[in-house]
This record gives structure tokens, C-alpha cells and sequence, in this order.
């Protein structure tokens, strides 16, 4: 008998029995084990369709039947079932779809189920768990205990070996020529024809390093594809994954509509043994990386492999599965629970969604920004609403001005117990990080684990009334934005009653301001007071020293909900809704924006009236700058590549009536042998004349002449628009400023003001004929009419 410490890395059904365990040890050692684990899935019906089932499974070599009493969330009582118990895992998705297919009027229950979740509802196990293992001399595990806990803030590190793949282009734009392979200590650069010398030294470099990781751009739609067929095509096995006998398993790119929008997944590559992680077409791996898709994996129990490529969804369903798994309860195959009917009466009271308080547009100095913590995830575990404690027939309108009772006042129901352990931890993440300073290296880490606990907390909310959700409820999720509704209502009740103005509700934040509060400490009583009125948590996000609300475009009148900008006392931006923010913004508007914001939180002031005009004094060199990056663009020495726009695909090119530039684009694609289809990001320039664009994707480069100069100029001017209107500079007079000679960058049809305009005072500066002149002594902004 062997007994070791070590690390839990992979675990997939073994097709000789049972499941395969991969086991990083104590001693660098990486083993395969194995182990016995039967799964059971259950059925329910009628008794005599469920006596011709067992009828039908009776005699099959390694099933058992048993008739068992189990709960159903969503009836009273014990549910009668048939238990079909299947010896070898690796069986059980093949039999279940004969039976199933035999018996459709039956309701199936754990039928589906990843073993990933029986086997950590069984043994507590996850991704990287480090654990005890005693197994014989055949490999078989006789006993198995974990000693962490996917809750731990600093588990131990696994000793883990990353290897990354790269080709050097992205092969959709052009076909590299090169892969760059890297660990930690030394790089290689493998020309990729001709196509045996680089099989034979990738398969070296494979064996010599071992990695548990790999670690690849573009590896799921073109790397790993194209290794592998060039790998049967010369005969020379390539060993991607540590379980040869296995292979790699693929999974097939779709194209699916969530939220508003239609979202794009690429084929995947999965191995055994070791995991594969395309970074490129992973889930959010923007957002968090590696570190953030090891958390992922850790609390939702999902294989690495699954965790960095599965919605945030995904993640909270496999969680309320564990938690299902643990508690007796059933999973049912597919979701059972319907919306009862409503008149459309009772849709208006109930299905009002987060309360939404338009802002005071403008710039305000001195905000504080309030924010509840993880609001409705708060809601669901501190007022227990679940699927099962919501009952379908409560007018949950009426639960929101009781506050202070909860739906139910039995135990706490799956939706909350599933998350109260994510909400703790990540509760404690932002107290660490409150305390580290900000030169400390682990800062990174956690910020990336929060950021993976935050979409899930996100998600569990829209989760509640997923329409494929298992343990779904549409009552339950009206409940949590009624109670949601009142808190917001009360903080802002709150604040007024302590002489705070309310500048902006928005469902679980809101920004507020009173004369002589510019500290932290003068915020403090409006949290303690809404923590006392509703038993929320909540926290102060920060001190603004100024922040802008914006308008509307179309409409100046108009505010936008979540259109805003500002800077912290330290210093720090915050930015939601301008293009900087738009992943299809053109890179050197990006640019452009975030130097004018940098260049506006670098403007310091002892109090509002100092801050507002160091504000103004800003605005000649913003202009200046604005003025620099126009005439770069007709100069032509702004990058192509930074002149790309990226639209996302809506449908597929045939359902297009008038083609978008985005689908123009695409069918020059599609007639160039590339296609695209909905979900994926199209990229192109503006051109002039017909199609009025270039895929930036073709074999051919566009024409730099063909430019579309004027288009980008009006985006140019757009976006430094949005920053530069809390200065009170409109789009239309920066036009003026901008354009006032005819022929320079004129927009077409539109005609230029006369070379004659009048004056403008700007601080200590005067813009006349599209030139900023100092003038001495002048410290305010005296605005003229436009002739």
C-alpha cells in the first residue's frame, strides 16, 4: 500500500473501470491512479411505467435497480423513484439514452450530471485539492481525504508545469509561419514547415517538460486542430495528452442568444491528463486569466478545462448541483417549473426589475460612491429566497416593505446555502485587500479571484429566472428585485434624511454629496444608517474629487443611466459608457480618451471651486491634443492597425435585408474562403466609395489611401465630445473650433463655420481661427455666440 500527499489535477471515466485519477505528489511524481465510483440516476412516473422499466433495465451486467423515496425541491413530501445504479461511469451516458429513448414519459433525475460534481459532493473534492491518497499495487484507490477547502484564501500553491504554444499571427488574419513554445525557463521557435522536423521537436520538447498545462493562443480553433492532423497525416504521435489511450476530445463551436446578445463559442480541444487552456477562447479570460480561471475551477468543482470556458452560468448551476448533490436532492434532467399564469396587471406589479434613479447630469465634486455588497446574492442569503421557499401562489410585490423578515423562517433553502460560502470569501478578498498596500504582490492574485467570485454572483441573480435553469424560479427572481427595489429606496431615504443630496440611483449603487463632505469619515454614518434601515452590507467605494455624469447624445436633455466618468481622491479613474470602454472602439480613440481622462485626474484643486478650474485650465491642452491626433489622421500616420473597428455579427449573412459594415465585411470574408458566423467579432476599416469598408482579414492589405478619413474624424470628434462636455464644450462647438476653415476635415454635407468666428475665452487662453493664444490675467470662461 502506498500513501502519499499531493494534489488532485484530473479525473475523467476510465473505459477499462471505474474513474482515472491524476495525482500530483508530494514528490513531483505525476500518477495514475484509479477508482471505483458507481453512479445512479433515478426515474420517476406512474408505477406501472416504472415497473416496465425496471423490467426492461432487470438482467443488464453492472446495473442494479432499487426502488428509493427521494426528494423532489419543488413537491411535498418524498418522491417514490426507480434508482438505476450503474457500475462503470464510463456506461452510464450510454444507457441512459436507451432508456430514456425507451421511456420518454418519465421524469429522469442525476442524469447528466458531470463526474467532476458527483465525485465532489461524495469526497469534497475540486480542481487542485490537496489531499491524502492510499492506493494498492495495482493503481486502485482504497482511501482518499482532502485537507484544503476550495473556501481557503491561500492554499498552498501546486508545484504545477505550464508550457504556453503561440503561433506568431493570428492565423485568421495570416498564416504564421512559427510557433513559439515557453515555460517559465526557456523559450523555443519551431518553424512550422516543414511539417516533420517540427512534429519531432515538439513531441521532444512535450516529453521532456511534461507540463499539466497547456497553455495556447488560438490552440482550440487552429493550433492543437492542425498538430494533430499534421501528427496522422506523417505518423508521428504527438503526446498533447499524458493519457495516450485517450486522445483529445473535441467539442463543437456554436453560435447561442443570451442577455441581448448573441454570443460565439469555438470548438474546444480538451485532453487527459493534463489540461488545455486556449486563452484566446476562454470565457473572461480578459477579465481575470489564469489565476481568476483557477478560482473559477476551484469553487464550482468544474475540470480547469470546462471552468475557463463555461459561462459564469455554468459555474452557479454546477455549484447548486454539489449543494443538491450533498442535501438528497434530486437534479432533474430538464427544468420542470413553469411560470404560473399572470394578468398583465400582476406583471406590471411584479416583474419591475432594478430600481433605476437618473443621475443629475453635469460635473459634481466631492461624491461619494455607496455601493451594496453583492446586493442580490445579500438578498437571496439574508431573506432566504430560493426556488423552494418562494412559493409559486406569494404576491412577492408585497414581500418588499418587510424588510425585516425573511420568505421563509425554515432552514436555509439551496440558492442561499450555495452561496453563502462565495459571498464570505469573497467578502474577505476585499478586507485583504483593503489591507495590503498597493506596491504588494499578492494584490494581483486576489483581485483576479474576486473578479472570478464577482460574475458568478452576477450571474446568480438572472440564474434564478433562466429559462433552462434546474432550480429556476421566475417568482423567486421577481422576489429579489422587489426587496432589491425597497433598499435602494431606503438608502436614499437614508442619506436625504442625514442632509445628503442624491445625485444617481442605479439598483445596487448610489452616488450622494453634501457640502463639507470630502472625506471618507463624513460618508460613514450614511452607511451606518442604511445598514440599520435594511441589514444589508454595504460600502463606501470610493470619494470622487469630481465626476461627470453625460447626456444623451441624441438628446442633451436626456440623462444616461450608466454613462459617467470621474477620479477618485487618489487619483484613480473610474469610466463606464464612452467608447473607451466599447470593444469596438478603433485603438487610437481608446487611446485618445484615456489620455484626456488622465490628463483631467492629473488636475488637483483644494476643494470644488480650485478643482472646477483646474479643471478649465485643462482644456487648451486637450484641445491641443484633440487638434494633433485630426491632423495625424489626414497626414495618414496613424497605424492601420489602429484604425480597426471590431462589430460583433449579429445573425448570419444571409438574414441580412441592408447589410451592416460589419456583415459587408464579412462577405468579403466569405468570398475570400473565411467564414464567420454569428457571435464572432468582424474586423475592418472605413474606406471611401463602395462597400465603404475593408476586412482588415483579407489576404490583401487595404489601401491607405482609401481611408476613410471624414468617418473617423467624426468618431474622433464624437469622443473627445464625451469627455470634453462636463467642461461645458459641446460637440458642436468643438466642431466649430475644429472645422472653421473650409476644406480642413470637413464632414461632408455639412458646411464649415465662416473663417470669421467670434472669439472664445478659454482660462488663461483665446481661441481664435482654430489656434489657442495666451492671454495674461484671464482666469474664467467668458462664452460668446456662434456668428
Amino acid at each position: 500500500m502506498v500513501e502519499r500527499s499531493g494534489w488532485l489535477l484530473d479525473l475523467y471515466a476510465d473505459p477499462r473501470g471505474g474513474l482515472a485519477l491524476w495525482f500530483l505528489d508530494e514528490n513531483g511524481e505525476r500518477q495514475r491512479l484509479r477508482q471505483d465510483f458507481p453512479v445512479t440516476f433515478y426515474a420517476a412516473g406512474p408505477a406501472a411505467r416504472l415497473r416496465a422499466a425496471w423490467r426492461w433495465l432487470q438482467g443488464r451486467p453492472g446495473v442494479s435497480l432499487a426502488r428509493q423515496e427521494r426528494r423532489d425541491l419543488f413537491q411535498p413530501g418524498l418522491l417514490p423513484v426507480l434508482a438505476v445504479q450503474v457500475a462503470q461511469p464510463a456506461a452510464q451516458p450510454a444507457l441512459f439514452r436507451q432508456v430514456s429513448q425507451a421511456f420518454p414519459d418519465l421524469t429522469y433525475y442525476d442524469a447528466d450530471l458531470p463526474l467532476a460534481l458527483r465525485h465532489a459532493a461524495l469526497h469534497g473534492t475540486f480542481p487542485l485539492a490537496r489531499g491524502r491518497l492510499a492506493w494498492d499495487e495495482s493503481g486502485t484507490v482504497q482511501a482518499l481525504s482532502v485537507l484544503d477547502s476550495p473556501w481557503d484564501l491561500d492554499p498552498e500553491p501546486a508545484p504545477l508545469r505550464i508550457l504556453s504554444l503561440e503561433p506568431e499571427v493570428d492565423p485568421f488574419h495570416a498564416a504564421p509561419t512559427q510557433l513559439l513554445v515557453r515555460d517559465l525557463r526557456t523559450s523555443y521557435r519551431l518553424a512550422l514547415e516543414p511539417a516533420r522536423p517540427l512534429l519531432v521537436n515538439l513531441r521532444a520538447i512535450l516529453q521532456r517538460h511534461d507540463p499539466d498545462l497547456l497553455l495556447t493562443t488560438w490552440g482550440d480553433t487552429w493550433l492543437l486542430p492542425r498538430l494533430l492532423a499534421l501528427s496522422q497525416e506523417w505518423r508521428i504521435p504527438l503526446p498533447l495528452s499524458r493519457d495516450v489511450e485517450r486522445g483529445v476530445a473535441y467539442r463543437k463551436e456554436r453560435s447561442y442568444f443570451t442577455y441581448g446578445q448573441i454570443i460565439y463559442r469555438g470548438r474546444q480541444v480538451h485532453l487527459f491528463g493534463r489540461w488545455h487552456v486556449d486563452g484566446h477562447n476562454a470565457m473572461l479570460f480578459h477579465d481575470y486569466g489564469m489565476e481568476g480561471a483557477l478560482e473559477m475551477a476551484r469553487v464550482t468543482a468544474l475540470p480547469l478545462q470546462t471552468a475557463a470556458r463555461v459561462s459564469p452560468g455554468s459555474g452557479i448551476s454546477a455549484m447548486q448541483i454539489i449543494t443538491a448533490l450533498r442535501q438528497g436532492v434530486l437534479v432533474p434532467w430538464h427544468k420542470q417549473q413553469a411560470e404560473r399564469p399572470k394578468t398583465a396587471l400582476e406583471l406590471m406589479r411584479f416583474d419591475q426589475g432594478g430600481l433605476v434613479y437618473q443621475p443629475t447630469t453635469g460635473l459634481h465634486f466631492d461624491v461619494g460612491e455607496v455601493d451594496f455588497i453583492s446586493m442580490y446574492p445579500s438578498i437571496m442569503r439574508h431573506f432566504n429566497i430560493s426556488p423552494e421557499t418562494v412559493g409559486s401562489q406569494r404576491p412577492t410585490a408585497e414581500l418588499a416593505p418587510r424588510l425585516e423578515e425573511t420568505v421563509s423562517g425554515g432552514p436555509p433553502g439551496l440558492v442561499p446555502e450555495t452561496l453563502a460560502p462565495l459571498l464570505d470569501k469573497r467578502l474577505a478578498l476585499k478586507l485583504r485587500l483593503a489591507e495590503l498596500p498597493a506596491w504588494h504582490p499578492q494584490r494581483l492574485r486576489y483581485k483576479a479571484r474576486a473578479s472570478a467570485h464577482k460574475w458568478l454572483l452576477v450571474t446568480c441573480f438572472g440564474y434564478l429566472g433562466y429559462k433552462n435553469a434546474r432550480f429556476g424560479r421566475i417568482e423567486a427572481h421577481e422576489a429579489v428585485t422587489a426587496y432589491g427595489r425597497e433598499a435602494l429606496l431606503r438608502a436614499k431615504e437614508a442619506a436625504e434624511d442625514l442632509g445628503f443630496e442624491v445625485l444617481h440611483l442605479y439598483v445596487d449603487g448610489m452616488w450622494v454629496k453634501k457640502a463639507g463632505a470630502s472625506r471618507v469619515a463624513d460618508f460613514q454614518p450614511v452607511l451606518d444608517e442604511i445598514v440599520r434601515r435594511t441589514g444589508l452590507p454595504v460600502a463606501l467605494e470610493g470619494v470622487y474629487r469630481w465626476l461627470a455624469f453625460l447626456p444623451s447624445r441624441q438628446d442633451g436633455r436626456v440623462p444616461v443611466a450608466n454613462r459617467y466618468f470621474g477620479a477618485y481622491q487618489d487619483g484613480t479613474l473610474k469610466v463606464r459608457g464612452v467608447e473607451a470602454r466599447r470593444r469596438d472602439t478603433p485603438h487610437f480613440l481608446v487611446r485618445l480618451q484615456e489620455e484626456m481622462l488622465e490628463r483631467l485626474a492629473q488636475a488637483q484643486g483644494a476643494g470644488a471651486a480650485s478643482t472646477a478650474a483646474a479643471l478649465q485650465e485643462c482644456l487648451p491642452g486637450l484641445v491641443a491634443r484633440l487638434r494633433r491626433v485630426l491632423a495625424a489622421l489626414r497626414a495618414g500616420r496613424i497605424p492601420l492597425a489602429e484604425l480597426v473597428v471590431a462589430h460583433k455579427l449579429s445573425r448570419d449573412l444571409t438574414e441580412f435585408r441592408t447589410p451592416s459594415p460589419a456583415a459587408r465585411a464579412a462577405g468579403q470574408l466569405q468570398a475570400a474562403g473565411k467564414v464567420l458566423k454569428p457571435g464572432q467579432r468582424v474586423l475592418f476599416i472605413y474606406t471611401r466609395g463602395e462597400p465603404g469598408v475593408h476586412a482588415w482579414d483579407l489576404p490583401q492589405p487595404p489601401n491607405p489611401a482609401s481611408v476613410d478619413v471624414a468617418r473617423y474624424a467624426e468618431l474622433t470628434l464624437r469622443a473627445a465630445a464625451a469627455i470634453l462636455q462636463p467642461l461645458r464644450v459641446e460637440e458642436a462647438t468643438l466642431r466649430q473650433w475644429l472645422f472653421s476653415n473650409a476644406g480642413y476635415l470637413a464632414p461632408p454635407g455639412k458646411p464649415a463655420p465662416p473663417a470669421t468666428a467670434l472669439p472664445l475665452w478659454v482660462g488663461k487662453h483665446v481661441l481664435r481661427d482654430r489656434h489657442l493664444f495666451p492671454v495674461a490675467g484671464l482666469r474664467q470662461i467668458s462664452w460668446l455666440p456662434a456668428p
